[in-house]
């Protein structure tokens, strides 16, 4: 394993150079791997290196999130990953993007981390490594503080909202071998109208016209989001810095977003509650220099909607505990912020 920052002679080399000088390369899939890319483990000058190769055409994460432009490329291009405190190690040490439209294909070549990353299964984490985790989140999000997406062709908060839209699951659902999450995000929303009415027609009507959420969501403080932090894409050095790979999913929005996104995908492994976590991170903020007193709990309630507009079906083939908590959240949240969404 190859940790820590590298020199300036290997984080400037291109793709090409690197895997020339290989001297083993070996092909696998990582159990985590929800994508439908291609990866291979690859040793140069001693050092392993993690490769992942994926295009629009083959890759049904880009297709739903809208991305055709190859967004992970455009921000190293320009910089953004690293302007990223010293907090966050992002691994990436080469891009290249070979081709065009939707056959071009980005392969990035990422040091390899795998023994610092969070082990795989539903085992709660340290609490010591999810309190760096939110307070490197909040690090990450004050130091792009009132981030605008100058850089062209990002996500955006109405493509979010519609990640697992029905039009983007019945499309994806179609092919000869539709991948396991389409399934089961399938699944999902078929089953939520019977589980959680009140889940199904928010997620139905903010699909339709995701200015419902995108809009008061805009009148917020917005961050730069990285978009998905889940234990899959985590993990921690030893001298306690996080590890945040895969940022398929880069834009401007409110940094409750990768909040929210950490509490709804991670719940089996935190070692305390979303409340203690949600007050974490604002505490987090706080310390960072960023004043929440604001706005906060507005943004904080139109991200738990939003969420559950993504990830509503993840939550009808879960535990009947975790949906009600989220369910009763965007209740309160439609309640305080008089959002024109159906309620009981």
């Amino acid at each position: 394993m190859v940790g820590g920052n590298q020199d300036v002679a290997v984080t400037t080399a291109t793709v090409t150079d690197l895997l020339s000088r290989a001297t083993s390369r070996e092909v696998l899939q990582p159990a985590d791997g929800k994508s439908s890319s291609t990866f291979e483990r690859v040793v140069v000058d001693d050092d392993s290196y993690f490769v992942k190769r994926l295009s629009p055409a083959d890759d049904w994460v880009m297709r739903v999130t809208g991305d055709h432009v190859h967004r992970p490329y455009l921000i190293w291009q320009a910089g953004v990953m690293a302007e990223a405190p010293n907090c966050i190690d992002h691994a990436v040490v080469a891009m290249q993007l070979d081709g065009a439209g939707d056959e071009a294909v980005l392969t990035t070549v990422m040091r390899d981390v795998t023994d610092c990353l969070v082990p795989e299964g539903d085992a709660v984490i340290p609490e010591i490594q999810h309190a760096n985790f939110i307070d490197h989140l909040a690090q990450l999000s004050a130091r792009f503080w009132n981030w605008e997406d100058t850089v062209g062709g990002l996500t955006t908060m109405a493509e979010r909202l519609r990640f697992f839209s029905g039009d983007n699951v019945g499309r994806e659902l179609a092919v000869a071998d539709p991948p396991g999450p389409i399934v089961a995000a399938d699944l999902g929303w078929r089953s939520l109208p019977t589980l959680s009415p009140l889940l199904s027609s928010i997620a139905q009507a903010v699909w339709e016209q995701p200015g419902l959420i995108a809009e008061p969501i805009a009148a917020t403080p917005a961050t730069f989001l990285h978009g998905d932090w889940k234990m899959g894409n985590l993990g921690s050095h030893p001298d306690g810095r996080t590890i945040l790979l895969d940022w398929a999913y880069p834009g401007s929005g409110p940094a409750c977003w990768d909040l929210c996104w950490y509490l709804a995908l991670n719940r089996a492994r935190l070692p305390e509650s979303k409340e203690a976590t949600i007050a974490r991170l604002q505490d987090a903020l706080e310390r960072a220099g960023i004043d929440t007193g604001s706005w906060f709990d507005t943004q904080l309630d139109l991200c738990v909607i939003g969420i559950m507009v993504t990830f509503g079906w993840e939550k009808a083939i879960g535990d009947e505990a975790e949906l009600r908590w989220w369910e009763q959240r965007v209740i309160t949240a439609i309640e305080r912020q008089q959002l024109d969404l159906p309620v009981p």
